[in-house]
């Protein structure tokens, strides 16, 4: 299993069956603890080279007969399972809000290269096709900010929810994406160079859409959060 910061990491939360009982729900059948990263039996992979996210050090953990006191339980044994969908509520609005901060950056390198580079004796940010484009970026941009707020709010509240935390997360995601590709068609041929940073952004946005659940995985959260208030309220709204 790969983990983010694994090579510097001085504990780990590890999620380990403790009921035997292998048809036993998810929900009762693992347990939470904190690992010391120097435990007997844990070892350190090498350094992934990933495709974007590059400082980030990711690496395999490997636990092999490792001891544990009763101490390092978090929570209630069984309950370890609950109390990760729990914690993804609050981590969630932290990756929209790297996304927000990608997009943000790619809309202003696109937008600045648009006034620069010229063709046919203007910018091509006075061709339609290119602003477009910039304001489709911008739309969405500020759509993801609301909603990283919006689920930052419902934290700060004591009320963080996995509906918009999912909303929030998975849009933003999203738009980071779609920026950053943006920003490589503005730049054009540039944009495929490394020396140009747009090439950068797009290749760190992707993990936006894998870790902290996918962004399949957030719209099946959302739909099913959505189906269930209308179930009991008759309602869609929050």
């Amino acid at each position: 299993m790969w983990i983010t910061n694994g090579g510097v990491a001085s504990w780990f939360f590890v999620l380990a069956r403790t009921d035997p009982d292998p048809k036993a729900p998810s929900g009762k059948a693992f347990t939470a603890f904190v690992v010391d990263g120097d435990a007997k039996g844990l070892s350190r992979g090498k350094k992934e080279i990933n495709l974007g996210q590059r400082c980030s050090d990711t690496r395999a953990i490997t636990f092999e007969d490792v001891v544990v006191s009763s101490k390092n339980v978090i929570g209630i044994p069984g309950e370890g399972f609950k109390i990760a969908m729990k914690t993804f509520d609050k981590t969630r609005p932290i990756v929209a809000a790297l996304a927000v901060g990608l997009a943000s950056r790619a809309l202003d390198e696109a937008a600045k290269y648009s006034l620069e580079r010229k063709t046919f004796g203007m910018p091509i940010a006075n061709h339609q096709g290119v602003s477009f484009m910039l304001a489709d970026m911008a739309m969405a941009l500020e759509l993801s900010r609301l909603m990283t707020y919006k689920s930052a709010q419902e934290v700060d509240l004591g009320r963080p929810g996995a509906y918009w935390a999912s909303i929030a997360k998975c849009f933003a995601a999203d738009t980071a994406n779609q920026t950053a590709s943006n920003a490589v068609q503005i730049f054009g041929g540039n944009g495929f160079n490394t020396e140009f940073p747009v090439e950068k952004l797009m290749r760190d946005a992707k993990i936006f859409q894998i870790y902290e659940g996918t962004s399949q995985i957030q719209r099946l959260v959302i739909s099913r959060q959505l189906l269930q208030r209308v179930a009991q309220t008759g309602t869609s709204s929050v």
